[in-house]
Formats: structure tokens, sequence, C-alpha cells
């Protein structure tokens, strides 16, 4: 299976019926495909739209209709659209339920650091501090090696912080963690790998849920 769909089919899992949900640039955008249909789910952009759909076909594509990573989008019946200063109030004010965003690197304390490489041009930091700090639920998902091998899951974050201990939960195409009090936990493996792997190209630190345990034996 490709990585990314791996990461994917296990990402959408995270979305329940009702939920509102903004999904960041990059991977998690295709999340928008995968949603049940019979879900009633409202995908928000911070470019000022509530209600996005699914990636349009070539006959539906409309110019004038993208989302904050200015990809082309299909907007929901009933869907609204607003200013960014309301789309901004909505993500602090506590409106969004989930957020599920791309990571660069993840430290075992649950730091995030996905806005940018020094050194490199970028457009601006976009609204991912607001969302980490914003949404209720935050879902980190990336790659769990880089393109040279090493792992993206740190001791401490090297690349600058987006926010600090933020992350609830993180997908990654060899393993879920979760982030509480005692630092972060194994709790799921994806199909294919096993804990020793896992430990082998993860450099921050990681107990195993009891659960998992159990599973494995």
């Amino acid at each position: 299976m490709d990585v990314r769909h791996k990461i994917i089919k296990r990402a959408v899992q995270e979305i329940e019926d009702g939920m509102n949900v903004n999904l960041g640039i990059g991977m998690p955008t295709l999340l928008a495909n995968e949603i049940p249909p019979e879900y009633s789910v409202l995908l928000q952009s911070e470019n000022g739209l509530l209600g996005i759909g699914p990636y349009p076909d070539e006959e539906h594509v409309d110019p004038d209709l993208i989302n904050a990573g200015k990809e082309t989008v299909t907007a929901v019946q009933g869907a609204s659209y607003f200013d960014s200063a309301e789309s901004f109030a909505m993500i602090r004010g506590g409106h969004i339920d989930l957020a599920i965003l791309g990571g660069m690197e993840v430290s075992e304390k649950g730091d995030l650091a996905n806005w940018m490489i020094p050194g490199k041009m970028i457009k601006g930091m976009g609204g991912a501090m607001d969302l980490v700090n914003g949404a209720k639920r935050v879902v980190v998902i990336m790659e769990h090696v880089n393109k040279y091998g090493e792992s993206k899951i740190k001791k401490e974050c090297t690349l600058p912080l987006t926010g600090q201990k933020v992350v609830h939960r993180l997908i990654t195409d060899l393993a879920i963690f979760d982030f509480n009090e005692d630092g972060m936990v194994l709790t799921e493996l994806q199909e294919g790998t096993t804990i020793k792997e896992v430990q082998e190209k993860t450099e921050a630190g990681f107990s195993v849920s009891p659960q998992l345990m159990s599973n494995q034996q």
C-alpha cells in the first residue's frame, strides 16, 4: 500500500459525524475525498470557507473557489463564505472540533514544527499556529522518517516550533502515538510493522500501551 494512502486511511477514522474539521495544507487535504458520504462534516478553510466538498473533476473546476493551499475545491450544499477575520475568530474561539495537520517534526513532548525550514522561501506562516492552540483536538499526520532515513519524531524539534505540547495524536506510516502528561505512548501499529521497527526508526523516547503489548504477544 502507498505510504500516503496508508496514513490517510487511518487518519480519516479520526473524523466523526457532526464535526467541524480543518484540514491542513498538503497531505491532510486528501482526506476530503475519504470522508464517508453519510457523515455530516463541515470542513473549514482559513481563507474563508465552511463546507468544503471533494476535489472537483475537470468539468466542475471553479478557479475562484480555492482552499488555503490554493487548490481548487468544491463546496457542499449549505456552505458559507466569509473573510479571514471571521475564519480565525472561529479557530481562536474554539469552534473547530478537529484539526488534522501535516508535520515536519514532532517531539516526544508533543511539540510540533510544521511551518518553515530556515533559509527556504515561504509565503507566510499560515494558520497552523492558531489551529494548534484553538482547535479542540490536534492530529498530526506525516511520514515516520525523512528522505534521508532520519526520524522525524525527535527528542527535541530542531526546526522552528508551531506550538509546544499541542499534539494529541500522531499518525505515521508505521505507527500511531498519543500524547499525555506521561509523554508519548505507542498505541497502534500500522499493518506490517513491528514494535522493534518503530523503536529503531524513532529518535524520541516513548512507552508502549499495555493493550498493544498484549496484542503483540
